[in-house]
């Protein structure tokens, strides 16, 4: 496929969303730690140094200016973790002058990203959210009365991978049956030293979770929207996506319609809703931004991060159309586990995963993503973390602002 003439493309995330941009010929910059499979890509034509965005929030502002400011066009930004979210927000006086970019109104983000801000702004707006209360564990034991039914899940109120880890593990919460196991539980929680909440929990699988994605434009149109599916995830439970599909809901959608309306939503974002075993659904999180679904729903025909990049370059907008359901998304290295612990036979998964349409990292016409990652960790712990590994050049250090691959 020709390349047209256009701004770049400047990508804070992973292959799901860089490929979204690149199936469709749109030139990308990459924003993501060495050796992230996205700096590998065939469609990163351009690779600019990373910053954790939770540190270093200044000076990853100051090399992305620098680098917008040596484009011929203002680059169209893309983000797609909450620490990238939050940094566009804050920042966003800063890097409009050199970027384009579309982003939810600066406090409705902090409503969103913060859980228990969130939940207050459920309770203003009447949103179909579980109940929930904030957990200070500073305290030297847990509340007597929390007002919640067990069983509930706790997490923190902001998704910070580094500091979960160490509490939560692998998953995004920790689930708690009694008020004897939250006792348990709370010298780890001490230890952490973070602000949680314990929401409590909707019964039933993973799979139960359904999603409603969407794009509204300035004027408040929606430009484009569908929903989905989880399959499976790792943990199995509270864990992250491996396995998800795209589906027609008219009930997901309807809900998220309402939803959306309702926090008067600018931009893109993703509503997370679990099915209650009587079919009602309810309100898990809203997340503005970009994800891994828009992947998959580019497959499926409705492309969201080539329509924001469209209208932030003057492109005409191609009509509203419907995704197709049963596109299927994978995470392949992670998720044969989840799959035998449901029972399915290797060879039925292995079935599946040639039949998926969307894998992350993983690609005949992209081969190099998960091979050049694969080389890196192979390097770093061959010669010491920092170190560059000769197979590895793509995550070379870089200029100034950035070095150019292609």
């Amino acid at each position: 496929m020709k390349r047209p003439r256009g701004p770049l493309a400047c990508v804070m995330g992973d292959t799901d969303l860089l490929r979204s941009l690149g199936l469709a010929g749109i030139p990308c910059a990459v924003v993501t730690k060495p050796g992230a499979p996205a700096r590998f890509s065939r469609f990163a034509r351009v690779v600019v140094p990373w910053r954790d965005a939770w540190e270093h929030a200044d000076e990853l502002v100051d090399i992305l200016t620098a680098f917008a400011a040596s484009q011929p066009e203002a680059p169209v930004l893309f983000y797609q973790e909450d620490r990238e979210l939050l940094l566009v927000s804050r920042y966003r006086d800063v890097l409009r002058r050199r970027f384009r970019f579309v982003v939810a109104d600066a406090t409705l983000v902090e409503d969103l990203v913060d859980k228990s801000r969130f939940q207050t702004l459920a309770s203003r707006l009447d949103l179909p959210v579980p109940r929930a209360r904030p957990l200070d564990p500073t305290d030297r034991s847990p509340p007597s009365e929390l007002g919640l039914q067990f069983p509930l899940v706790v997490k923190p109120l902001t998704r910070r991978t580094d500091r979960w880890t160490p509490v939560g593990g692998a998953g995004k919460a920790l689930c708690v049956a009694t008020p004897a196991a939250l006792a348990e539980l709370w010298p780890r929680l001490a230890a952490a030293g973070e602000p949680m909440i314990a929401q409590e929990l909707v019964p039933g699988p993973e799979s139960a979770i359904e999603s409603y994605h969407v794009y509204v434009d300035e004027r408040g149109q929606t430009a484009a929207e569908f929903t989905g599916r989880k399959i499976r995830t790792h943990p199995t439970q509270h864990g992250h996506s491996t396995a998800l599909e795209i589906t027609d809901a008219g009930d997901v959608a309807a809900l998220g319609r309402d939803v959306v309306h309702r926090v008067g939503l600018r931009g893109v974002a993703k509503l997370d809703f679990k099915r209650g075993p009587d079919g009602r659904l309810h309100l898990l999180e809203i997340n503005p931004r970009f994800t891994l679904w828009h992947h998959p729903a580019a497959l499926a025909g409705v492309n969201v991060p080539l329509l924001v990049y469209g209208d932030l370059t003057g492109a005409p907008r191609p009509p509203l159309r419907k995704a197709r359901a049963g596109v299927q998304w994978c995470k392949l290295w992670q998720d044969w586990a989840p799959a035998r612990a449901a029972g399915m036979p290797l060879w039925r998964w292995l079935a599946w995963a040639l039949r998926c349409q969307a894998k992350r990292a993983v690609s005949w016409d992209d081969p190099l993503p998960l091979v050049g990652a694969a080389l890196w960790s192979l390097g770093t712990s061959l010669f010491g973390r920092g170190r560059r590994a000769p197979a590895a050049r793509h995550a070379a250090p870089a200029p100034a602002w950035a070095r150019r691959l292609r």
